[in-house]
């Protein structure tokens, strides 16, 4: 039987976190325990008292999917009503429509549509490059770079190859989910299995692409899927280091065909829960994301405590959430306030956690 009290003072004084452990924690530790410790353990990462935040976009440039995930509000078949693929010069424009209001970082993704051919999005990243250079790519995750191969007929290196000779050097963590073949079977069974998810970014990384890594829980996972998943993460960041940082939300139901199986979103409590088992098990990952807009201005404020130490980004599109009925904005001025708000300076950032600007709070005389 394990004794709560000294696994955590354990982990506390720098003991790798084992599965059962893992597990145990999940299910057996008070939360305002499991915070204390993962709050400790983030300053210790990151000893500044501030927070780092991202001005980015969240665009899409087709909604048209051959893989059908059953948690997905946001894909259509071709010849659906509502589905859409747009051209390299319209998402350019976009971009530079982005630029001019500030933004730095584009994080951009799609469905894995069968019809485009890859010169498309080689030629989206060198004319992204060449023509907005204000915007730092951050595009594809590796469902649709799985599906470039298989319209490229070239081996996944060589697909990542070409697009970082057009000049992309990361890449988002889309496309994970849980990194369980048992959950990924059942809710996005056409997508690949976890190896496949895992492979793409061994590989990516030993290009030299950075890249994030995510979560999407709150559905028909387990316990143990939720460790599984935090292992599988922990074990190609011992191998490669290419993780920037990890960023779980929680699952939001409307309008996809499980609304009716799990028609609640996951708690508040839930997610503190999942930001600061992050910190505690991915003891290899700098960086855990607060998320201001999967939970809600107030939680991701909570979860700053929690042993996250970024706030996301401001995204100033976002499609997905939307496709589903949820949504949150925001801007850079509240951004920071929420931060300020939270005991925090404020760091605006890139994309790869380099600082641009900082808002120091308001000192107030007492």
């Amino acid at each position: 039987m394990m004794n709560l009290e000294q696994l955590l003072q354990d982990i506390d004084g720098g003991k790798r976190v084992t599965r059962e452990e893992g597990l145990y924690l999940l299910r057996n530790s008070e939360l305002l325990e499991l915070g204390g410790v993962a709050n400790e353990i983030r300053f210790r990462k990151n000893p500044s008292q501030s927070v780092t935040f991202v001005v980015d976009t969240n665009p899409n440039y087709t909604n048209i999917c051959n893989v059908d995930c059953i948690f997905c509000a946001f894909y259509r078949h071709p010849g659906e009503e509502g589905e859409y693929t747009y051209s390299v010069d319209h998402m350019i424009q976009k971009f530079k429509e982005a630029a001019a209001k500030g933004v730095t970082t584009v994080l951009l993704q799609g469905g894995v549509n069968p019809a485009l051919p890859f010169d498309y999005y080689v030629d989206l990243v060198r004319r992204t490059r060449n023509e907005v250079p204000e915007v730092y790519p951050h595009f594809f995750s590796t469902s649709e770079i799985i599906g470039m191969s298989a319209v490229s007929r070239m081996d996944v290196s060589e697909v990542l190859q070409c697009l970082w000779d057009a000049g992309l050097r990361s890449i988002p963590g889309g496309g994970a989910e849980i990194l369980s073949d048992r959950v990924k079977k059942k809710i996005s069974g056409k997508k690949g299995t976890s190896a496949d998810w895992l492979r793409v970014m061994r590989q990516a990384h030993r290009i030299g692409y950075k890249t994030t890594a995510t979560m999407m829980y709150g559905h028909i996972e387990s316990d143990e899927d939720i460790v599984e998943h935090l292992e599988s993460i922990r074990q190609v960041q011992d191998e490669t280091g290419g993780f920037t940082a990890f960023i779980p939300w929680s699952f939001k139901p409307g309008n996809t065909p499980l609304e009716k199986v799990i028609p609640h979103y996951a708690t508040p409590t839930r997610y503190l829960q999942m930001i600061a088992l992050a910190r505690l098990y991915l003891d290899n990952v700098q960086h855990i994301q607060a998320s201001w807009f999967s939970e809600g201005k107030k939680t991701g404020q909570i979860a700053l405590h929690f042993g996250a130490d970024d706030f996301g980004g401001t995204l100033l599109e976002e499609n997905v959430h939307a496709a589903a009925n949820f949504v949150n904005k925001t801007n850079t001025e509240e951004c920071v306030q929420l931060i300020h708000e939270s005991g925090f300076d404020a760091i605006q950032r890139t994309t790869l956690y380099e600082h641009l600007r900082v808002y120091k709070r308001m000192e107030v005389a007492a």
